[in-house]
């Protein structure tokens, strides 16, 4: 199904896409290059610029549309009144270790920060959570469940060998 049949289809049943808005200060469209950079199924849309009307300069980047994985995102270059925080991050699933491994090196790349238990703070601000799909499996498990958060307690980025060694205890 097309972009624009998709459109029609999810209008026709009573929902819409949402789109994610992330909020810079001036760097959208860096931010945007480098996401798309990281993540293999990306693509850059839309570069919308600030007309005469404002509020930025004239002809600078206002929008940038961008998808990572089939999630539509827009980053705005509104100035540097908001800034991001810990309250909302993205989660990267991973299925095995090396994906883990990549995201988390990609996502620190330039000055990220590692925060704690899966999570960090790319260079923008925006956090992020790197998550191997193995511990939301494991953590289905009542008996086990307890032991395999206290070893993600201990834990910067996952590793996953150390959480099945929980899990199996």
């Amino acid at each position: 199904m097309g972009p624009m049949s998709r459109r029609r289809a999810l209008r026709y049943i009573g929902m819409t896409e949402l789109i994610t808005m992330l909020w810079f200060d001036n760097q959208a469209e860096e931010a945007a290059r480098f996401y798309t950079g990281i993540f293999k199924d990306s693509s850059l849309g839309d570069v919308h610029r600030y007309t005469s009307a404002g509020p930025g300069e004239e002809g600078g980047v206002m929008l940038v549309e961008f998808e990572l994985n089939r999630q539509k995102f827009s980053a705005l270059n509104g100035g540097p009144e908001y800034k991001f925080n810990e309250a909302i991050s993205l989660v990267v699933p991973c299925a095995d270790q090396a994906e883990v491994d990549y995201y988390w090196e990609a996502l620190l790349a330039g000055g990220g920060q590692e925060i704690a238990c899966g999570w960090l703070r790319d260079k923008y601000g925006l956090c992020w959570q790197v998550v191997p799909t193995a511990f939301f499996d494991m953590i289905k498990n009542p008996a086990r469940a307890a032991a395999v958060t206290q070893a993600m307690m201990t834990m910067t980025k996952f590793d996953i060998a150390e959480l099945e060694k929980a899990y199996a205890s």
